[in-house]
């Protein structure tokens, strides 16, 4: 789990509300950039609610700006040098012990076999195909170009719903979300569940690329997530996510809870690891408990490499990840190895192959394994005062469930939606699509 939500989360359980509380979150997340305030976007961007998302809009700094269609298209030469290099791999000699386990890593055999796959047999223009079906745009922000995936609901009265992912995700992770959210009553729901969906490519990350200016971090996509919003014309939206995404959903319920009606985020146990670190371990834990927890915390030590890397030292690898395919495919696939449920022996036992390995391949063609390299960075070193506690209602879902989660993050039952799973992980719109969606028509059944 990303330390950025754990963060931006655990003080949100004792929100107020009401607009005192948005301009105390304003005051706090406007120390979170030399480049960018806060605040100043929040007001600018309230005053151009219910404009058309088609006409030109005047934003941060006066910029003239228009939203423009996107399509994905990966040139031929593209996809030749990826074949190219991946028949190129120079491979490492196995290790003597040859362990077939993740606990070293990714497997050189399984790496080889999963590489073989994409090179053979996987067919990048048949997702892309797929990708391009949902409707794309892109519109410049602060100064920066913002990739989102806008799907108009059917229904007359859909609430608009911001979506973001986290790392090493995209908008890919959310694929099998957007039918049922948006079109309930083509995938056997009932259509006042409806969702106008918009779901953005953080900045440097997908073809939220390339990122012309440093200091694109937790607070500044938050605020350019709002003014998305604001553009596209929508006064009351709802917000969701998971890892970063978890905590822009929380910061969006502080910045602008004028008008965002609620926010609901997944997250796994693995936010266990980070107590004592990010946040305090409560005092009412039993002893097995917080032998538990210290289990996490263990785990999370020994996880946590590819956050100090890039978090300290992003330059290092951001070369390899940019050079080698198969460097960035083990970068990415360790992780939905070790996220995912455990029952999963394999990356690709908890989420659909060809979906894993479309969420790497748009890492590979837009070079955003060095960009997101780059803003985990970023977060890591910002100002950001992280306490951001949100003025709306908050929910959280949380699978591959212990019950200590719940007696660790809401002990007191404040949340005003709770619901737990043991299935999934932490890519829970990958791993189980359907239980997702019905705790986001759940949780925002008594929000519209």
């Amino acid at each position: 789990m990303s330390a950025l939500m754990v963060r931006v989360l655990t003080s949100s359980r004792d929100a107020s509300s009401g607009p005192a509380q948005s301009r105390r979150a304003c005051s706090i997340a406007s120390n979170c950039s030399s480049r960018v305030d806060v605040c100043n976007i929040v007001s600018k961007f309230r005053r151009n609610r219910g404009k058309k998302s088609s006409a030109i809009v005047s934003s941060v700094g006066g910029m003239t700006t228009a939203t423009a269609p996107f399509q994905i298209s990966i040139t031929d030469s593209e996809l030749d040098d990826l074949h190219r290099r991946l028949d190129a791999t120079r491979w490492p000699e196995p290790p003597p012990d040859a362990r077939a386990d993740f606990q070293r890593g990714v497997p050189l055999a399984y790496l080889q076999e999963l590489t073989d796959y994409w090179r053979h047999t996987f067919e990048w223009r048949v997702q892309e195909a797929r990708l391009n079906q949902v409707p794309q745009f892109t519109m410049e922000i602060d100064g920066q170009q913002i990739h989102y995936l806008h799907v108009r609901s059917p229904e007359p009265n859909a609430l608009p719903l911001l979506i973001s992912h986290g790392y090493p995700s995209s908008v890919v992770e959310f694929s099998d979300l957007i039918g049922p959210l948006s079109d309930p009553r083509a995938h056997g729901g009932d259509p006042r569940d409806a969702f106008d969906l918009v779901i953005p490519s953080l900045p440097g990350f997908g073809f939220s690329t390339p990122v012309r200016e440093t200091g694109w971090e937790l607070g500044r996509t938050t605020a350019a997530f709002a003014e998305l919003m604001a553009r596209l014309g929508y006064s009351r939206y709802g917000a969701h996510g998971g890892d970063i995404g978890a905590g822009v959903s929380g910061r969006l319920g502080a910045v602008d809870a004028a008008h965002v009606v609620g926010t609901i985020v997944v997250t796994d146990p693995g936010a266990l690891g980070l107590a004592g670190e990010q946040f305090p371990i409560p005092d009412h834990l039993t002893e097995e408990e917080r032998a538990r927890v210290e289990q996490e915390r263990t785990t999370w030590r020994a996880e946590r490499g590819y956050l100090d890397l890039q978090g300290h030292r992003p330059e290092t690898i951001a070369a390899a990840l940019t050079d080698s395919p198969v460097g960035q495919l083990a970068w990415i696939v360790e992780k939905f190895q070790t996220w995912t449920n455990p029952a999963a022996k394999t990356p690709d036992e908890a989420v659909d192959r060809d979906q894993l390995l479309t969420n790497v391949s748009l890492y590979w063609f837009t070079r955003s394994g060095a960009s997101a390299a780059r803003f985990l960075s970023e977060a890591e070193h910002s100002d950001l005062d992280w306490v951001a506690p949100a003025g709306v209602p908050s929910g959280w879902v949380v699978f591959n469930a212990e019950p200590i989660m719940r007696r660790f993050m809401d002990p007191q039952h404040q949340m005003a939606y709770w619901n737990e799973h043991q299935q999934g992980g932490h890519f829970a719109a990958m791993e189980e699509p359907a239980l997702l969606v019905e705790d986001i028509r759940a949780f925002f059944r008594s929000l519209r």
